[in-house]
């Protein structure tokens, strides 16, 4: 089974409070990506993470190092964009996060000998989508985990480039 993992596609990384025009630009990669996937693989997982904060975010050690509220749960900025939400489907398994990489997105990819593949798309590549590919890389050593370039942005094209080699170092495939 492959299993695609997309990443805080959430409207306050797009075009809310941490947006930018790199990460507004890969949406509708991101969407069509989803829907090829699932039309390709029926028997396919797909898992989403939700960067999830609260109202008390600036008292957090993420919020002192980076202090713009984002992602408060129940608000419009911590929702899916409404392309990808839509391509999600039902049956796509969401992970909320407190922080960058989701710890038990192992438990939700399932046992290392049904999986054939895992991909990983989503925003931030320098951030959330490098500390969940190095979660899944050691969950799952033997697994191929491939990173589907296009359908990732980071804060910077520079930081974006730089998480794609560095994961590349780390025995990831960036496609």
């Amino acid at each position: 089974m492959k299993v695609l993992v997309v990443i805080d596609m959430q409207k306050d990384f797009t075009t809310g409070a941490l947006g930018n025009p790199e990460t507004a630009a890969v949406v509708a990669n991101v969407a069509e990506y989803i829907t090829k996937f699932r039309n390709e693989n029926k028997d396919g997982r797909v898992i989403a993470t939700l960067d999830t904060h609260t109202e008390d975010y600036m008292n957090t050690q993420e919020g002192r190092k980076l202090p713009v509220p984002h992602c408060i749960r129940g608000t419009e900025g911590w929702t899916l964009e409404d392309a990808v939400e839509k391509a999600l489907g039902d049956d796509c398994i969401k992970l909320e996060k407190v922080t960058f990489g989701a710890v038990d997105i192992p438990f939700a990819v399932g046992k290392d000998e049904d999986i054939e593949e895992i991909q990983l798309i989503g925003v931030c590549t320098d951030i959330c989508v490098i500390s969940n590919a190095m979660i899944l890389k050691a969950a799952f050593p033997e697994v191929p985990i491939k990173i589907i370039a296009d359908c990732c942005a980071g804060v910077t094209p520079e930081s974006h480039n730089n998480a794609l080699e560095a994961m590349k170092m780390c025995q990831m495939e960036v496609v």
